[in-house]
């Protein structure tokens, strides 16, 4: 299970919304099979529809 608090505390590194989108596409890569956003991502460019964002990218790796 990927829980989006324990990604952001891991990867001090991500600077920006875009990284975030990144490391979540690759952690889906590597095979992780369900993802919980379970805190708002803190970064100033976070869209409005940041849910449905990282769900989509998280379910079209997995696809």
């Amino acid at each position: 299970m990927l829980w989006l608090s324990e990604l952001m505390m891991q990867r001090h590194d991500l600077e920006n919304f875009e990284g975030l989108v990144m490391a979540i596409e690759k952690k889906a890569q590597q095979g992780e099979r369900f993802f919980s956003m379970d805190v708002k991502p803190p970064y100033p460019d976070t869209p409005d529809n940041w849910e449905e964002r990282l769900e989509a990218i998280f379910t079209s790796v997995r696809s």
